[in-house]
């Protein structure tokens, strides 16, 4: 069953369109993410999803509720946590636990056992204000507020986004977990290397969505034979792969770059390499690698 479909969504705000025909569905049980750069429309669907902004086209429901007609009802059984830290930052850790447990009708002890794992971790703060807390505490604040009532389905807009490496990962961890006891989650972030982490996504760029797959598919699914390529000199080496080589696509990750030519052209690296030792490129490294998400995303960008 979905608990969340959505059928050809649009949005526009005066001249801009920022959403184009979106159609996806979530899964009972599902931890789905929603994989896009800032802008490519994440937050305004997923403020659509939860009836905070109304869509000009299309339809969607959640846990079979319609966003239209059932608001009130999804309001009350849904919980959400938006990219920007909306708590009360004068209020303790316990202060806003309680608070939301009130305007649920529910109280902390009630769903401690979904809570317990995270919940432990910011409980030795309980008495410190919201607003003190480092980026890490504040992220677990926010999720155990948004669990609070046991909500069905969850919506997490780029609920890492500000926060150091180590506390990105336990949160990720924190959400395998809410999906072993059954939660439905709806995820939206700009890091493309925490797409592998969920069931399926979708990629979504200038409101529109790319594709939709699960990360392994969408990696299955790349067309191109991608290089890894290095040289002492890295920006000689980008002009004159682009200059001498007519790959595919070429763009700097990390300390290299990422070339791909076409799958039939086998003759690609060996040409690139003997272009590049001409034209001067020293300590060269080429070498043959599986894409990620993000050379995905770029190639269906293109």
């Amino acid at each position: 069953m979905d608990l969340i479909a959505a059928e050809g969504i649009e949005k526009r705000f005066g001249q801009l369109t920022a959403l184009r025909d979106i159609s996806l569905n979530v899964r009972r049980g599902e931890l789905y993410g929603l994989i896009g750069p800032d802008g490519a429309g994440k937050t305004t669907f997923f403020r659509i999803l939860t009836t905070l902004m109304p869509p000009d086209g299309g339809r969607a429901t959640v846990d079979g509720l319609d966003i239209a007609a059932d608001y009130r009802r999804i309001r009350a059984a849904v919980g959400y946590m938006p990219g920007r830290f909306s708590l009360y930052q004068d209020l303790t850790v316990k202060e806003n636990l309680e608070f939301f447990a009130t305007l649920f009708g529910t109280r902390l002890e009630d769903n401690y056992d979904l809570i317990r794992d995270i919940y432990v971790q910011i409980e030795p703060f309980r008495n410190r204000r919201a607003g003190r807390l480092s980026g890490g505490m504040k992220q677990k604040l926010a999720l155990c507020c948004a669990l609070i009532h046991r909500p069905r389905v969850l919506f997490l807009d780029e609920p890492t986004t500000g926060v150091d490496v180590v506390s990105r990962h336990e949160f990720w961890d924190m959400l395998s977990g809410l999906k072993r006891q059954g939660i439905t989650m709806l995820v939206s972030t700009p890091y493309m290397d925490e797409a592998v982490r969920c069931d399926r996504i979708a990629l979504i760029q200038s409101g529109r969505l790319l594709s939709i797959d699960t990360p392994r598919g969408i990696i299955e699914n790349y067309p191109d034979a991608l290089f890894e390529v290095r040289a002492e000199n890295m920006r000689q080496l980008t002009d004159e792969i682009r200059k001498r080589c007519s790959p595919q696509s070429c763009f700097a990750f990390g300390r290299s770059l990422h070339v791909s030519f076409s799958r039939d052209d086998a003759e690609a690296p060996q040409r690139m390499r003997a272009a590049l030792t001409a034209a001067g490129c020293t300590n060269l490294e080429i070498a043959p690698i599986t894409p990620s998400i993000e050379d995905c995303f770029i190639q269906q960008m293109r």
